[in-house]
């Protein structure tokens, strides 16, 4: 297409943090992207920010949504960006603070109005804002305003060591915009909240349960809308629902493990995301360094076919780039970013070579520029 220009952008943990075994990275690192080949090559680096650890790219105002995680801060913070276009270079905007710890996503409602955060939440209960998420209105130049509306979870999962208390891991709406699903990795639950897409309040309208100690982390939606999958980080496992959006009514279908037989190995999954025509479903494990591929059926049944291994050393995070062509894996343990072709006749993946350094990457996203 003609002028057509994709970037790829990538958050990093840049200071020391007990999760993290290193904290090479110096910032935000931008680069070129070109989706014919899958080549990367560098652009520059944001720096001044702190463990800019997860972000997601604005495309309605062109801007760039990170959010900081720091261990000891009672909020972190989120802070948006502006995309130039023509060079993919980033230019502050703004930030605001997100009302809990660990703040560990983001994301948009599906008007692109509103930023919804996450927070994992490491500071005791007793220590405020403690607020499990939190929504904050879009500016039209990207930048982000106070907080409007949040919620606070509470409760306890039966791993005490990583479920003493809630540990929001990741927030969506639905797409009809009507809901905010969250997953909760300390209280095995996906919670469902109403959302008011004029005003941004939220109500809570339901929960369903994920099998004890599963520790859901990510979900994504079928394109069609009608399932949701939950990429299991304790369990090592993905759980399909269907959804039923009158009812706001998740209905748990199956839980199936990530991991060959002969895995043989502690792992613990992270990212997951599915082909645009909804046939093939990603998951990434962290340990066994490797990418899950299941097929999807038409009643959102799973089929796991293969694993293929990550290269990338403790897969944090990948991403499917805009042309649905290429998988780009974030290897945080060994600094790496690591691209594979996807056959989109068997949803396979195949590492075609390219292989950039790039400190502690913990996460990337693109940005097609037209």
């Amino acid at each position: 297409m003609s002028g057509q220009r994709t970037y790829l952008y990538v958050g990093g943990a840049t200071r020391p943090t007990p999760y993290y075994p290193t904290n090479n990275a110096k910032g935000i690192s931008v680069f070129t992207f070109d989706e014919t080949s899958g080549a990367i090559a560098p652009i520059g680096l944001i720096e001044g920010i702190d463990n800019p650890t997860w972000l997601s790219v604005d495309a309605k105002h062109k801007a760039l949504h990170v959010t900081s995680e720091v261990v000891g801060w009672n909020e972190g913070t989120a802070s948006a960006y502006a995309i130039d276009p023509a060079t993919g270079n980033l230019h502050y905007i703004n930030k605001q603070a997100t009302l809990g710890s660990i703040t560990a996503h983001n994301s948009r409602d599906r008007t692109g109005n509103f930023l919804l955060v996450a927070n994992y939440s490491l500071m005791p209960e007793t220590e405020l804002p403690n607020k499990a998420i939190a929504i904050l209105p879009i500016r039209e130049d990207g930048g982000l305003k106070p907080t409007v509306s949040d919620a606070t979870h509470s409760g306890t999962g039966p791993d005490p060591e990583r479920q003493e208390r809630p540990h929001p891991h990741c927030v969506k709406t639905t797409p009809d915009n009507r809901y905010v699903l969250v997953s909760d990795l300390g209280l095995d639950l996906l919670v469902i909240y109403r959302f008011d897409s004029q005003t941004g309040a939220l109500s809570r309208a339901g929960a369903a349960s994920l099998p004890p100690a599963a520790g859901p982390r990510h979900f994504v939606f079928h394109p069609r809308g009608h399932f949701v999958f939950v990429a299991n980080e304790m369990g090592s496992s993905v759980s399909s629902f269907a959804f039923e959006a009158e009812q706001a009514k998740l209905t748990a279908l199956a839980t199936i493990s990530t991991l060959p037989d002969s895995a043989g190995t502690e792992s613990f999954c992270s990212e997951i995301a599915i082909s645009g025509d909804g046939s093939y479903l990603y998951v990434a494990n962290r340990g066994h360094d490797s990418i899950a591929i299941f097929s999807i059926d038409s009643e959102g049944g799973l089929t796991l076919e293969h694993n293929v291994p990550s290269v990338g050393k403790f897969p944090r995070h990948f991403a499917i780039d805009p042309s649905g062509n290429f998988l780009v894996v974030a290897g945080q343990n060994n600094d790496k970013l690591v691209v594979f072709a996807i056959n989109h006749d068997n949803g396979e993946l195949t590492p075609i070579g390219i292989e950039v350094e790039t400190g502690t990457p913990t996460c990337v996203a693109f940005f097609r520029a037209e």
